[in-house]
């Protein structure tokens, strides 16, 4: 009996100290940033070291010397869209934030190498995929925890700023907002693609209104070089449900020619199934 008690007690420590989880506060918690920045989604990660009484440009963080720029694993930015950091062409992904602070002045390097925890163990200069200098300012207030904000906003561009003890550094960040607008200014003057009118009259289709429409639309989508066999294929079975069987079946004969070119059985037997049944009404 005491041996199947002593088991007892031994399982259940076992199972009550894999259970139990100690839990404490992180000496410099995670952040997350998320900001839009003309129509591009900016977001920064990183953790956030607090002064605690002691001094840091200088000392904690040595000048001269490569800082991972904040604490535990990389400071990570994320941009949505390609855009230009200082004179530099940055693609859209995610790049890690490193820094050389200095007495005068900063350097600031994207790296898109971001799998380190803290610095790299070899810098390789092929990873830079951008680098601009900064000039740090004095603040007249000393800010306790690390923060890195997104300031200056505007349709065009930001700055990211970086503030800690009372020295504050930014860099500019430019993103395309003007071109991408004007992309989409040319594309609603040129008019619905193909693409667009094949999908609109597959929408009409489907909610079995404005038929009509949906046929005018599916051939301006089939003249504008979209005369592929599930284009045909969409034409025929608007015509359908307009009641035009001959000329659902005519269409639905072209899809299949086009099906058997292209090597898709599957849009040949519905055709002929279309067909069959289509030519009984």
């Amino acid at each position: 009996m005491r041996i199947s008690l002593l088991i007892l007690l031994t399982m259940l420590f076992s199972f009550s100290a894999a259970d139990a989880q100690f839990q404490t506060p992180a000496a410099s918690p995670m952040s997350k940033v998320s900001q839009e920045v003309g129509l591009t989604d900016v977001t920064i990660e990183y953790s956030r070291p607090s002064m605690k009484g002691r001094a840091i440009f200088g000392d904690l963080v040595p000048f001269d010397k490569m800082w991972r720029t904040g604490a535990n694993k990389n400071t990570m930015i994320t941009f949505s869209d390609d855009v230009k950091i200082g004179a530099s062409d940055v693609k859209a992904g995610t790049y890690a934030i490193f820094t050389k602070p200095g007495k005068e002045t900063w350097e600031i390097y994207l790296y898109s190498d971001t799998n380190n925890w803290g610095t790299p163990e070899k810098w390789d200069d092929a990873n830079v995929a951008a680098k601009v200098m900064a000039k740090p300012t004095k603040l007249p207030v000393t800010i306790e925890t690390f923060l890195i904000n997104v300031g200056s906003i505007s349709n065009n561009g930001a700055t990211i700023q970086m503030i800690w003890e009372n020295t504050l550094v930014a860099f500019d960040l430019s993103v395309p907002t003007k071109a991408t607008v004007e992309k989409s200014i040319e594309k609603l003057l040129a008019g619905p693609s193909a693409r667009d009118y094949y999908s609109m009259a597959g929408f009409y289709l489907d909610e079995k209104e404005n038929l009509e429409t949906a046929l005018e639309f599916i051939n301006k989508s089939i003249s504008m070089d979209y005369e592929r066999f599930w284009s045909v294929r969409r034409k025929a079975l608007i015509e359908a449900e307009l009641g035009k069987y001959k000329d659902a079946i005519k269409t639905a004969q072209k899809s299949i020619e086009l099906a058997k070119e292209a090597g898709n059985d599957d849009y040949v037997n519905s055709n002929m199934k279309s067909i069959a049944k289509w030519s009984k009404m």
